[in-house]
């Protein structure tokens, strides 16, 4: 969300969030009466009618999938600044599957909801938000400058990135934020927060030049006055800046990764559920597998290699054996054969044995890694797994993939599988990396499941 401190960006979203409540309610509502009211007219078969309890409870149930549903797509995030069709695509979907839990909710207690019902809700939850929502900015703007403050600040600096930050806060007008304006001379500066109301001091000066200025900061703790200070000193560092404390010493944190815990945990918790209900559903056709590779092949049928996971941390990698026993032996004598500049990739490998090239061609031989989503080595989304010796070959920013827990399913397993180049799979992880969210991992796996029962890209 552009244009706002930390704690606007908080409020803002509680007010979003409550919005959303009231409206989901008012929406749920005027589909009940609408369809009881349908029940006098005669226009259905049936008498729809639901009890307080469950009536109730099927709101609530509505209410939390609603606001859950936002989490999860971000839309909080971005309501201010995003486009009208932006909104309405988010919103819809937010309500399509709003819908869905409801009937999933029906389906659960054993009640008979009118369908009419649950598509009205759909629909006019719908239009309240996408009403609501494309007019947010605008009404929040509205309500500040009628009941609320004006927020003061003072920018200390003039070069350009202080013009930009002043420019940001320009912006930031419809919020209640005043630029009172710029000061050059730190002398001007005790005068100034005597003689006007000034609420916040910002720092926008050169990294060399703050160690000079401890007298301004301790006359701005003096008067009570919050400061802040612009770090963008490192314009090509794209990670993430926060701050941190340990004990009493603060810290300014960069992140190359995602460090949303909530996010990451629902993450994790996906994974745990969904590998364990996959073992489970594919444990006789993986027994059958097993079988088959230890009657056509001498050797196990799990393959079991060293990978790097997260950050670098070695672990125990399966698969089903798709190749013959001494495949690794083998390897020094076909490495001319390899097609990638730095990942070994052989096309028709020919230590691959019959049954392994079937496995290989529907990535049936990575099943058993449903275990190691489940241990938490891997992800069921997430960059793939390298050997440690492609990993010592990386360039320095091939390095930054390891911050991602590694997983079945990728970018690049969407875009070619292993007929793309080394330097686009890393790119393609990256970006996996840099855009990471919750729906983008949900967009993968779904459209990684056609691509896998259609065999496409696998050498």
């Amino acid at each position: 969300m552009s244009g706002l401190f930390r704690a606007n960006y908080t409020k803002v979203k509680v007010v979003f969030g409550l919005t959303d409540s009231l409206l989901i309610c008012v929406a749920f509502l005027i589909a009940y009466l609408l369809r009881y009211w349908f029940n006098s007219e005669k226009v259905f078969h049936f008498v729809f009618y639901i009890d307080a309890p469950v009536f109730v409870l099927l709101m609530l149930v509505s209410l939390l999938s609603f606001l859950a549903l936002g989490y999860w797509f971000n839309v909080y995030e971005k309501l201010d600044s995003a486009h009208p069709s932006v909104v309405i695509r988010d919103t819809f979907r937010q309500c399509l599957l709003g819908a869905v839990s409801l009937v999933l909710a029906e389906y659960l207690l054993r009640l008979d909801l009118s369908r009419f019902f649950v598509a009205c809700f759909a629909v006019s939850s719908w239009i309240l938000l996408c009403l609501f929502r494309i007019n947010a900015a605008r009404l929040i703007g509205a309500v500040r400058k009628r009941f609320g403050t004006t927020h003061s600040v003072v920018i200390v600096g003039s070069n350009e990135r202080a013009r930009r930050l002043g420019e940001a806060l320009d912006r930031s007008a419809k919020y209640g934020i005043h630029l009172a304006g710029f000061v050059e001379d730190l002398e001007q500066l005790p005068a100034l927060l005597r003689r006007h109301v000034v609420d916040e001091v910002i720092f926008a000066v050169d990294s060399e030049k703050l160690s000079g200025m401890e007298n301004a900061f301790l006359l701005c703790d003096e008067e009570g006055v919050r400061t802040r200070v612009a770090v963008d000193f490192f314009p090509h560092v794209n990670s993430q800046m926060y701050l941190d404390r340990f004990g009493t010493t603060p810290l300014l944190t960069f992140g190359a990764a995602p460090h949303d815990e909530v996010r990451l945990l629902i993450k994790r918790f996906t994974d745990v559920l969904l590998s364990a209900a996959a073992l489970v559903l594919l444990s006789p056709a993986m027994v059958l597998v097993g079988c088959l590779i230890r009657l056509t092949s001498p050797g196990p049928a799990i393959f079991r290699q060293t990978r790097c996971g997260l950050n670098g941390r070695g672990f125990t990698f399966y698969k089903f054996r798709s190749m013959c026993d001494n495949a690794e032996e083998l390897k020094a004598s076909i490495v001319h054969m390899n097609q990638k500049s730095t990942a070994f990739k052989i096309p028709n490998d020919p230590r691959l044995t019959p049954l392994g090239r079937l496995l290989r061609k529907f990535s049936i031989d990575e099943w058993p890694q449903l275990w190691n989503v489940l241990k938490g080595d891997m992800s069921l989304v997430g960059p793939r797994p390298a050997v440690p010796q492609e990993v010592e070959t990386y360039e320095t920013w091939h390095r930054r993939r390891l911050r991602m827990r590694p997983g079945l399913t990728c970018l690049w397993a969407l875009a070619g599988r292993d007929h793309l180049d080394f330097e686009t799979w890393m790119k393609l992880d990256l970006e996996y990396i840099d855009n990471w969210s919750l729906d983008l991992d949900w967009n993968i796996i779904l459209r990684t499941i056609p691509r896998v029962i259609s065999g496409k890209g696998a050498f």
